[in-house]
This record gives C-alpha cells, sequence and structure tokens, in this order.
C-alpha cells in the first residue's frame, strides 16, 4: 500500500483491514463519512481520500456517518461488477453489532417490516402497504437493566434499515438522534454514586452502531473473502460500565 495513503487514512482514523488488486476494506470510525457530504464537499470522506491517492475508485455499498466499521470499495469496473451483483443479490453476509434502549422479546427474532421515505427527505418510516420489502434478523448477546447489547443480520439493504427496524420493535439504538431520543451515554445515567468537579463528559456521543463484519467472493478467485473490525472504544466503554451498573 502506498505510504501516503495509509498515512492520511490513519490521519482520519480509519485503518486499513485488506487491501489488493480488486478491493481494499477500512475499519471506519464513527463521524468519518463515506462519501461527500451533498452540501458540504469540503467535510473529509473515504472516497475522496483514496480517489486522491489511488485515481478511480468504486464505492460498493456505504455506511451512515455515526456507524463504525467495515466498508468496502473496489479498485476496478469489473471488481466493482461482481461485488454490487453480490449485493443486489443478497450473497454478502453483513453482520451489525448495536446497543439498544430497552430489552426485545426472546433471544432472538426477525423484523419484517417494509419500509418507505417519509415526508422528510432522507428519514424512513415503516410502510406495510407501500414500502420496500425490509428484512433484519437480530440475536440478544447481552441484557442488562434497560439496556441490550445485540447482533443484527440484515438481509435487505434499506437505508437507515436497521435503525429504523430496532425503533420499529421498541429498543431504538442508543444515541440515534433521528430515530431514538439523541441523547448521549453518560455515566452518572447508570452510577448512582457518580460525582463530578466539572462539566460530564459522554462516553458516547453518537448512534451506537457497528458494522462488525462483512463476507462476500472474491471478484478474481471466487473464494470467500471474510472481514471483521472489533468494537470501538466509545462503545466498548459503554458495555463495560453496564455490566458493572446494569447487570442482572
Amino acid at each position: 500500500m502506498e505510504r501516503k495513503l495509509k498515512w492520511r487514512l490513519e490521519s482520519a482514523g480509519a485503518e486499513v483491514i485488506h487491501d489488493d488488486e480488486d478491493f481494499i476494506v477500512l475499519n471506519k470510525p464513527a463521524n468519518l463519512l463515506v462519501i461527500p457530504d451533498r452540501y458540504r464537499h469540503d467535510l473529509p470522506n473515504l472516497q475522496a481520500i483514496l480517489t486522491a491517492e489511488l485515481g478511480k475508485i468504486f464505492v460498493v455499498h456505504r455506511l451512515d456517518r455515526e456507524t463504525s466499521g467495515v466498508v468496502l470499495f473496489a479498485r476496478t469496473a469489473d471488481a466493482h461488477a461482481s461485488l454490487n451483483a453480490q449485493f443486489e443479490g443478497r450473497l454478502v453476509e453483513k453482520v451489525y453489532a448495536g446497543i439498544v434502549i430497552g430489552e426485545p422479546q426472546g433471544e432472538q427474532g426477525r423484523i419484517d417490516n417494509p419500509l418507505a421515505e417519509s415526508s422528510i427527505p432522507g428519514v424512513m418510516r415503516v410502510d406495510r402497504k407501500g414500502g420496500k420489502e425490509s428484512v433484519t434478523e437480530y440475536r440478544v448477546l447481552e441484557r442488562f437493566h434497560g439496556y441490550s447489547f445485540l447482533e443484527m443480520r440484515p438481509r435487505t439493504g434499506r437505508t437507515h434499515q436497521i435503525r429504523v427496524h430496532l425503533k420499529s420493535i421498541g429498543t431504538p439504538l442508543m444515541g440515534d438522534k433521528i430515530y431514538g431520543d439523541g441523547k448521549p451515554f453518560l455515566l452518572s445515567s447508570v452510577k448512582s454514586s457518580y460525582r463530578s468537579s466539572g462539566e460530564e463528559k459522554p462516553l458516547l456521543d453518537r448512534t451506537a452502531l457497528h458494522a462488525f463484519a462483512l463476507s462476500f467472493d472474491h471478484p478474481r478467485t471466487g473464494e470467500r473473502s471474510n472481514h471483521s473490525v472489533g468494537l470501538p472504544k466509545d462503545m466498548n466503554s459503554v458495555l463495560r460500565y453496564l455490566r458493572k451498573f446494569r447487570a442482572y
């Protein structure tokens, strides 16, 4: 990998997971855009960084700005076509981890709620009559008093799908400013004896969603290509204190 590209990605908080002649896989930090903002073209984004150093690059899929984790770019038109076909054919396995407010019923479930755009551009809603098919499977990894740690596997790829689906079953993602209460996670909210001499800094101040793993067929060899990254620091910190102060 080009030294300058590696430096530019690391300066933006991103990490290279895999790089070959066909595609590049990155670990995206929260609050970094995948593609340019439609209004603020000056904001840092992965596509611009990659294009500046590699030339033509192809966006295969996207993550919301606040979502961290695995994101994939194609380096050639042929690889892009192959990977796009796999996403459209639902041959790509996507695994997410999230911390939600509340506790879902049962240890696992399937959310099958069609989605459509709401009257607010870019904001989605459940629309059982006119919406597009949208399916998310989940399982509970850990339960706490008032919170849960979930694994999600979206079987379709709608905008904001996981976020809307979790809201629809009464367990919105922690910190979600559109589909949840948008409140940052403060230690004082779970530790009754918390005392601070100044303004308390949140442990997490974004949507608590992480793209944990991505699996697909290599566009050149056909072999299964698996990529995963561990939870970021902010989500690990929240879980550590939930285990300490909100465990059953």
